[in-house]
């Protein structure tokens, strides 16, 4: 079965070519197709491409579109019965998505496979699996109940495929045609939450979620330094859940979400603010940092942060055009 990876850049030039490198190194055996999608980047990403991976199918947005929509214009460009999203801050080790394509196929129930994803250290990276968002586990998450759920039930490097909720989109397999007959993307996600919403569809269509622990890859980005503070991404990540919530759950249940996130940020708040006032040093500012976001996301919890809404104010569906598909499937 012919392989296609999909791969959406913006202003990740080194990334990008390393995974690419890594694509080639790892991949030579499957010859995949592979479809770049650059969302105006002014880094330099396409004059590297063309210099480096002639090989690869470029797709020019002019603008950042958002992950989904991202993807789902360059899917009209695969070709392939097979296809494997990849982040391109993502290196693929060896045997990685040979192990990928064995599970896809030797499991009937399969719909979709995601990989383990390691940190750039070679650390477990906790966000390889997901649980399906709720009001609840959404808003008491944390990093300690993660590393509890693979201390106590994550399966260990190299151990058998385990059927989950859902994996990261950093890097997922499934085939072409169930793309398709999903739509692809939710195009009204412009970034986080994607990935949730389209395992679960699948799951009620296609077939069963796997992760697959002998399938390693590095995901530089998703072990972002604790000092740096983005309230754009701690708010996008809450609005993100709130679509998904609002599409599979109703309305009622983002307000009971919205209660309980300003419920946690408050707790949060709490907690932080006098170990800011007694720490020093760099105690102090990752302290800092932490009691920013939950300021920012206590303050989108009661309305105030209405421009992130604005970015999700796309199309109800994804828009037909996207998937004037030509190719196998």
């Amino acid at each position: 079965m012919k392989l296609s990876i999909l791969i959406v850049n913006w202003n990740s030039k080194d990334y990008l070519r390393q995974c690419l490198r890594t694509v080639r190194e790892t991949c030579a055996e499957l010859d995949p197709q592979v479809v770049v999608v650059d969302g105006g980047s002014f880094d330099g990403s396409a004059e590297m491409l063309a210099a480096d991976f002639p090989e690869v199918v470029f797709v020019q947005s002019p603008e950042n579109i958002g992950f989904g929509r991202s993807n789902n214009l360059g899917f009209t460009k695969v070709t392939g019965d097979l296809l494997l999203l990849l982040n391109p801050d993502t290196e693929l080790r060896p045997g990685a998505v040979a192990s990928l394509i064995r599970c896809l196929e030797e499991l009937p129930d399969a719909g979709l496979i995601g990989a383990r994803l390691l940190n750039s250290d070679g650390s477990l990276q906790y966000s390889s699996v997901h649980s399906l968002p709720t009001p609840w586990n959404v808003a008491f998450d944390s990093d300690w109940g993660r590393r509890r759920w693979w201390r106590r039930q994550g399966p260990p490097a190299g151990g058998l495929p385990c059927e989950v909720e859902a994996v990261s989109g950093a890097c997922m397999l499934l085939r072409t045609k169930d793309f398709r007959k999903l739509g692809g993307f939710d195009s009204r996600y412009f970034m986080y939450a994607e990935d949730m919403d389209l395992c679960f569809r699948l799951r009620q269509t296609c077939g069963r979620i796997y992760h697959d622990p002998r399938a390693e890859v590095l995901h530089h980005g998703g072990g972002s330094s604790r000092t740096q503070f983005s309230k754009f991404s701690a708010v996008m990540i809450r609005e993100a859940v709130r679509v998904y919530i609002e599409t599979h759950h109703g309305k009622a249940q983002v307000l009971l979400y919205r209660f309980l996130m300003a419920l946690s940020a408050l707790t949060r708040m709490a907690i932080l603010v006098p170990i800011w006032l007694l720490a020093s040093g760099g105690k102090r500012i990752t302290t800092r940092v932490s009691l920013l976001k939950w300021i920012s996301v206590f303050r989108w919890a009661l309305g105030r942060e209405t421009w992130a809404e604005e970015r999700f104010q796309a199309p109800s569906s994804i828009p037909s055009t996207d998937f004037s598909i030509a190719g196998s499937g």
